[in-house]
C-alpha cells in the first residue's frame, strides 16, 4: 500500500521539473479578434537552453498559418515589429529580420536592405514578469498645423 506522503514527495520533487519549460503564445491584435500575429515558443525539455519559435500570421477565416522562425533563447530577446505596408509587417529579433504578411498568409525570413526603419514601430515581444507579453508602441503625437 502506497503512503499518502510518499505520493505527495513524488508529485513535489518532480514539479520544478515540470515548471521549468515554457509554452505559451501572445498575440498583437489587429482588427478584432480574427486578425493577429502571435509569437509560439516552446521549450520541450528543461535542460534545453533553446526555445522554439514560430509566427502564426492569422486572418481568420482567410488565413492561419504557423511558420517556425529561428530558435531562441530560454531569456527571451525582444521582438520588435512594424507595419511595413497593408496586412505586413517586419519582425526584428536581434539581428534577424522576419516579414508576416496576414494577407498573402506568410512568414519569411528578411534580408533588410540598409538602416533605415521598415515603417513606424508597433510594439514588441517581450518577456515580462515570468510571462511574454506584447508591448504596444506609444502612440505618435498628432500632427498640427495644417494650409
Amino acid at each position: 500500500m502506497t503512503s499518502p506522503y510518499r505520493c505527495a514527495f513524488a508529485l513535489l520533487a518532480v514539479l520544478p521539473f515540470l515548471a521549468a519549460c515554457e509554452n505559451g503564445a501572445v498575440s498583437m491584435m489587429i482588427d478584432g479578434r480574427t486578425h493577429a500575429v502571435i509569437l509560439v515558443r516552446e521549450q520541450h525539455y528543461f535542460w534545453n537552453d533553446t526555445v522554439e519559435q514560430s509566427i502564426i500570421a492569422s486572418r481568420l477565416p482567410d488565413c492561419q498559418r504557423k511558420v517556425k522562425i529561428h530558435p531562441g533563447r530560454t531569456a527571451m530577446t525582444p521582438i520588435e515589429v512594424y507595419e511595413a505596408g497593408e496586412m505586413l509587417w517586419a519582425l526584428r529579433q536581434g539581428n534577424q529580420w522576419y516579414l508576416v504578411s496576414t494577407g498573402e498568409c506568410r512568414v519569411q525570413d528578411w534580408n533588410k536592405p540598409g538602416d533605415q526603419s521598415p515603417g513606424h514601430a508597433t510594439g514588441r515581444f517581450e518577456p515580462r514578469d515570468g510571462k511574454i507579453v506584447f508591448t504596444p508602441a506609444p502612440s505618435p503625437p498628432p500632427q498640427t498645423g495644417g494650409a
